[in-house]
């Protein structure tokens, strides 16, 4: 075996869902474990399962579809506002989904018509992060008697999402607001609106803080259950493994060089025009693996003194200085993953996944 290989073990990630779940439990707050960061593979599901997760959610149909296929009786979210060629798709295979746009609603209203259901839907409400909701109470009204005109679509619920694009923290007045719109909502237009579902991993401080609005019954989470860690709240979660994902690569150079490039400087890759630091003449470990595979930035090396210094598409770039000669050509080094690694790893064609 020589690709790059991502190795998950199943115990942990048990101990992880089944820690989230009794304490959301005991909030009274539902757990709705996404599962988008690891391409729906049926293995994590499973263990997920084991450790109390009943509830699911996604943002691709082809995941939630292979999952469904896979594990029958899974219920399921989409978390993606889809597109409206995905109406019939969505209907058929999602249990509800979160929406935000008439035009939208009104496809998956018709094509739950034609398959004889009443589809339930969580339309999202913008508190500031700016990615997808209706934003503010004029829009609300807008589109809030247009969606009772549907008759193949049910609002049972306000949603939201902070720190996924603008990197907004849940706080006690942004979350509140899902609160108060339910209550103007019912009121106003006679609505039977029940869940109030926020997300993702940041939004768990205000559980564990005892300061989540009264009324939030459903947590939308991915992270924390994976890997024990909060990235926009930078936080790793206590008594949660961080671990329970490993990336592991060939070195297949170990040579010593600066730390600077040498001539003129253009863009990467990317296009981007890194920063280099002077650190001097350093050991180099180059791994066979590189962007195509994972999201290298997301990766922390296991060995003591290793440090990630960058990559290309092909390969890693991992300064080994201060490893005290341990590292040999064809040994392999392994790296504790963060979500977009493996997002990215689940997604490569090239990284063999092993599941321990």
């Amino acid at each position: 075996m020589y690709a790059p290989i991502l190795e998950i073990n199943t115990k942990k990630v048990t101990e992880n869902a089944k820690k989230l779940h009794d304490f959301c439990a005991s909030k009274g707050v539902e757990l709705v474990f996404a599962t988008k960061g690891f391409s729906a593979r049926p293995e994590v599901i499973r263990v997920a399962m084991a450790g109390g997760i009943t509830s699911f959610a996604d943002s691709r149909m082809k995941n939630i579809m292979a999952a469904k296929d896979a594990i029958p009786g899974l219920k399921y979210l989409l978390i993606r506002i889809p597109a409206i060629p995905e109406a019939e798709e969505v209907v058929r295979w999602a249990d509800w989904s979160l929406q935000s746009q008439i035009e939208v609603i009104r496809a998956v209203s018709e094509a739950a018509l034609r398959q004889g259901k009443v589809h339930p839907i969580i339309l999202m409400i913008d508190v500031g992060d700016l990615r997808e909701g209706v934003f503010g109470r004029e829009q609300l009204d807008e589109i809030v008697p247009q969606i009772l005109d549907c008759p193949g679509v049910k609002l049972v619920g306000l949603g939201t999402n902070v720190g996924c694009y603008g990197s907004v923290l849940p706080s006690v007045d942004n979350t509140a607001i899902l609160v108060e719109l339910r209550d103007y909502l019912n009121n106003t237009y006679g609505c039977s609106i029940s869940v109030l579902s926020a997300g993702g991993t940041c939004a768990l401080k205000l559980l564990e803080d005892g300061v989540m609005p009264a009324g939030i019954n459903q947590l939308r989470v991915g992270e924390a259950v994976l890997f024990g860690e909060d990235t926009t709240g930078n936080r790793f979660l206590e008594g949660y493994h961080h671990d329970a994902f490993l990336f592991k690569a060939q070195v297949v150079e170990l040579r010593r060089k600066p730390s600077v490039p040498i001539g003129e400087l253009g863009r990467d890759g990317k296009g981007d025009t890194p920063e280099y630091p002077d650190r001097g003449v350093r050991l180099r470990a180059i791994c066979a693996a590189g962007k195509q595979d994972v999201a290298w930035a997301a990766l922390t090396p296991t060995l003591p003194g290793a440090e990630m210094i960058g990559a290309s598409s092909d390969h890693l770039i991992v300064d080994v200085e201060d490893c005290g000669g341990q590292v040999q050509v064809g040994d392999w080094l392994e790296f504790r993953c963060g979500y977009m690694a493996v997002l990215d790893a689940t997604t490569s064609a090239y990284v063999d996944i092993v599941v321990k």
